[in-house]
């Protein structure tokens, strides 16, 4: 489960400033990317329905870029990326690891709902992760009545995709998850023909929600902020407050924002603070 499309930023990181690459994944698929601003690293991970042309991080990214090396790339079938299915989790952490492993590590990582659940999995997997910053990571109740509602959402979306309907798909999802009227009202008709084109992604992340477990939150070694909206609604910050107090060395904090959406500079102040913390230089580690 997973975010709606966001508002872009007020300003997108100056293309001057920005380099772009590739790496190849363990699979041969081809993951884009691009990077911007000096210092340690930090990787930014989009949710659902988020790729580089439709970034959740536009806002954000400009904010970090004087401090830390801003890496943004399109997950797997996303944007410039290529894809190799079948899709598994693992495929995604391996493509997070081509890409860590040619940044050279340690590297913070950012990520945002679904986004942050790819991070968590990468974390437990052992790649060379500093700390973890996360917003509103979408973990529901770890009970088997929950986990089988959840696996039927996904194979409902999974049979809309599988017919090429891609438009339903992206329409039960949002009821799925639900997203306000007000905030799908806000979508131009642009932005939704970007979301229908990325829809067959979303089963992609269905699979990270279903497949992200207490035991995923406990081998995560490394320090992890969790953040929620104050602007959220209760599940949303249910949801980072549950994963906090799962997570051996997890921290919980409230920030000003919207529905599913912290204001840009808290958001950037939090990673920053994560980044002082544990790898920018004097950090304790």
């Amino acid at each position: 489960m997973d975010t709606a499309p966001q508002p872009a930023g007020p300003a997108r990181v100056e293309e001057a400033a920005r380099v772009e690459g590739t790496v190849r994944s363990a699979d041969g698929t081809v993951i884009a990317y691009d990077r911007t601003g000096e210092g340690p690293p930090v990787v930014l991970v989009e949710p659902a329905l988020h790729d580089r042309t439709l970034s959740a991080f536009d806002g954000l990214a400009p904010l970090l870029a004087p401090h830390l090396t801003v890496v943004r790339y399109d997950r797997r079938g996303r944007g410039a990326s290529t894809d190799t299915p079948p899709y598994a989790v693992e495929r995604e952490v391996e493509d997070l690891a081509a890409l860590v492993g040619a940044l050279g590590g340690p590297v913070l990582l950012h990520g945002f709902s679904s986004g942050a659940l790819l991070a968590l999995h990468a974390a437990a997997a052992g790649l060379d992760v500093a700390a973890l910053l996360l917003v509103e990571p979408p973990l529901g109740d770890d009970d088997a009545d929950e986990r089988a509602r959840s696996r039927a959402f996904t194979a409902d979306l999974a049979d809309l995709v599988a017919h090429g309907r891609h438009a339903e798909a992206l329409d039960r999802f949002h009821e799925g998850i639900g997203v306000p009227p007000e905030v799908l009202a806000q979508t131009p008709p642009d932005v939704r023909a970007t979301l229908e084109r990325l829809a067959p992604t979303l089963v992609h992340d269905c699979r990270l929600g279903d497949e992200t477990t207490l035991g995923t939150l406990h081998a995560v070694p490394v320090p992890a902020l969790v953040v929620d909206s104050a602007g959220s609604s209760p599940d949303l910050t249910g949801w980072a407050a549950r994963v906090a107090a799962a997570l051996p060395r997890g921290e919980h904090r409230s920030l000003p924002g919207t529905w599913h959406g912290v204001a840009d500079d808290a958001l950037a102040a939090a990673v920053l603070d994560v980044a002082r913390a544990h790898v920018l230089p004097g950090a304790e580690g």
